[in-house]
């Protein structure tokens, strides 16, 4: 993943873009009636369950909109809530809670219900030594917090990006002429522009496993699409040589028989992609 400085880059990024998109040159509903000398207060009411997140992240929505709105917290990040609880109290100018209020929802609903995916995904594997992983089948501008939900539901990061971790899967290996070959090139490539990067390498089938082990430097092994008693032969293969990772069209139904075959990592990209909003509201009081 990339530096603690560089995530809150990316944070930054995403609130500056965010809210010039919602509001533009100005938010001419409340410009039309509300007096910018006009202070109110609302609360963060929760109509669902689930595991709230993105309250960090709302008070730097806020921080950016007007530092002088003040958050009262009532329910951190990673705590389960049921409906009819409020999660933090905002005051300050109405303009200003009124002009976050859309981004800081948007961003929260779809965080709270990145995470809680993540925890039920989390549960169904207790007592196995397997973690879930996220991808980057990510919603475009939106990573850094659909990454920071999982993280915060208990599941772990993969990379954020092409730029830090070498990821070696089916397409770059045909391309460049095969698995040896495509290890051999992203080595020397490494070598050649002093870049410090881990090298995960797809595998198709058990041949590309043992082919993947001749060569040395590679950090986890991706086992792909493959079934149970393959995958169990595989990690026997692999033994503590490397990492392991499985990934491939895992659902709820399959994803604690894939940990119990003994992998270290499950990749999924349902976590980010196939999810429904947690039903919060911005309310007034």
């Amino acid at each position: 993943m990339i530096s603690e400085a560089q995530f809150q880059a990316e944070l930054q990024l995403l609130i500056k873009n965010a809210i010039r998109e919602d509001v533009g040159p100005g938010d001419y509903s409340s410009l039309a009636c509300i007096p910018d000398t006009a202070h109110g207060q609302a609360k963060l009411l929760v109509k669902d369950q689930g595991i709230i997140a993105g309250v960090e992240l709302a008070k730097m929505i806020f921080e950016h909109v007007d530092p002088k709105l003040k958050v009262k917290t009532f329910i951190e990040d990673g705590t389960h809530v049921e409906y009819g609880e409020v999660v933090f109290e905002v005051s300050g100018s109405s303009q200003s809670i009124l002009k976050a209020e859309r981004v800081v929802l948007n961003t929260m609903q779809r965080m709270s219900a990145i995470a809680t995916k993540t925890n039920h995904l989390m549960g169904l594997l207790e007592g196995t030594n397997a973690k879930i992983l996220d991808t980057r089948k990510t919603t475009p501008n939106f990573r850094v917090a659909e990454k920071w939900a999982v993280k915060i539901g208990g599941g772990e990061n993969h990379r954020y990006a092409l730029y830090d971790m070498i990821m070696l899967k089916d397409n770059h290996i045909d391309f460049a002429g095969g698995i040896t070959r495509a290890i051999s090139k992203a080595k020397e490539y490494l070598k050649e522009n002093n870049l410090d990067l881990k090298i995960i390498v797809e595998a198709r089938n058990l041949d590309e496993i043992r082919e993947i082990l001749l060569s040395n430097g590679v950090h986890r092994i991706l086992i792909d699409n493959f079934n149970y008693e393959d995958t169990k032969t595989a990690v026997n293969l692999i033994g503590s040589k490397c990492q392991t990772e499985s990934s491939g069209n895992i659902s709820e139904k399959t994803v604690r028989e894939y940990a119990l075959c003994g992998v270290n990592y499950i990749s999924s990209g349902a976590l980010t992609h196939s999810v429904y909003n947690m039903d919060l509201s911005l309310k007034a009081f």
